[in-house]
């Protein structure tokens, strides 16, 4: 309670005191309570999880190249991830040209189910997860010159990429993401949760991607934030 107490009083501070109602007192103990929280357990993790979550701000992540050279591309990112009481979840990955997020290029949307694992040996509260991507994959480009590239070499009976424009991509051939029709993609992570804050997977420093429970990442990412 001293701890907790400790928190609500810092949120205070750091956001300008004034005489606060009732509602709004309630909304800081519940924040400073989310704050003080460590869910080590798996039925603790799932229960935390629940709700939306974003990325600070603009981040750097290590990408293979998708045409081949083995070279390794910076890509920057926001992540927006909301998950459900049935064990299903919304991903939105927006990518930019920019360090600061001002020139977007595409937008990833990925609706799936969840598959909780073991937990992981990276640190206690830790655990394996699955993303399964069988609900919903759409591609948005934000840029002309995203939509010419998503266009070109378009496999047979995809529809033509148009800039502001959903494309839903699930279960269709997609060369450019080395995705064979019908394919479920899955993505093998781990999940973890400190000071309020959600951690997943730091990606492989040679771009490789979590496509293989054996390429399940062993480190932590950039963490998420709580959207309130």
């Amino acid at each position: 309670m001293k701890k907790l107490s400790s928190v609500l009083a810092l949120i205070v501070l750091i956001t300008g005191w004034h005489p606060l109602k009732s509602q709004e007192m309630k909304s800081l103990r519940e924040k400073a309570k989310q704050m003080v929280e460590e869910p080590k357990t798996l039925q603790e993790v799932k229960k935390y999880a629940l709700g939306e979550w974003e990325s600070i701000s603009v981040e750097l992540r290590p990408t293979e190249d998708r045409t081949g050279s083995g070279k390794i591309q910076p890509t920057y990112l926001k992540r927006h991830f909301t998950y459900f009481k049935d064990d299903t979840f919304i991903g939105t990955i927006s990518l930019f040209a920019d360090n600061y997020g001002q020139m977007p290029l595409m937008e990833f949307e990925f609706k799936g189910e969840l598959k909780w694992g073991e937990e992981h040996p990276i640190v206690q509260g830790a655990w394996n997860i699955d993303y399964i991507l069988n609900r919903g994959f759409a591609v948005t480009p934000l840029h002309e010159q995203a939509a010419q590239m998503l266009n070109t070499n378009l496999p047979e009976g995809m529809s033509t990429f148009k800039v502001n424009q959903k494309n839903d991509i699930l279960g269709k051939s997609f060369p450019m993401f080395n995705i064979a029709a019908r394919q479920i993609v899955s993505d093998y992570d781990l999940i973890y949760f400190k000071n309020g804050l959600l951690f997943m997977g730091a990606k492989h420093v040679d771009g490789t991607p979590f496509d293989t429970p054996e390429n399940r990442p062993n480190q932590l990412q950039i963490p998420l934030q709580r959207v309130y």
